[in-house]
């Protein structure tokens, strides 16, 4: 069996390797926090540009719906100017025909 100061010396020895660890430890985890930090920067900066374009796309799509609906607007008054002039034509024929007529 060994003496006290034999076993003393093993568990000094036990005490600095536990030591080495721990602060190998300390600098793996600092390591990984750097890591952490960097990949939230490179995140941050991807989602404002992704933010950037969506920005862009949706006031893109705006502007195309919007003038489609001028369009549809425009064309759907003038199909229906285009029917109410010819329900007026068609109504008022007979007056139409006799002014003709009167200038022939």
């Amino acid at each position: 069996m060994a003496t006290t100061t034999e076993r003393l010396g093993i568990v000094e020895t036990k005490i600095e390797n536990i030591n080495e660890k721990v602060d190998e430890l300390k600098v793996d985890v600092k390591d990984l926090h750097d890591c952490l930090d960097r990949t939230r920067d490179g995140l941050n900066e991807k989602l404002d540009v992704m933010y950037d374009a969506s920005c862009s796309q949706h006031k893109a799509l705006s502007d195309e719906i919007s003038k489609i609906k001028r369009d549809k607007d425009k064309i759907v008054w003038l199909i229906g100017g285009g029917i109410a002039l010819l329900g007026w034509l068609s109504g008022h024929s007979d007056k139409i025909l006799d002014v003709i007529k009167s200038f022939a």
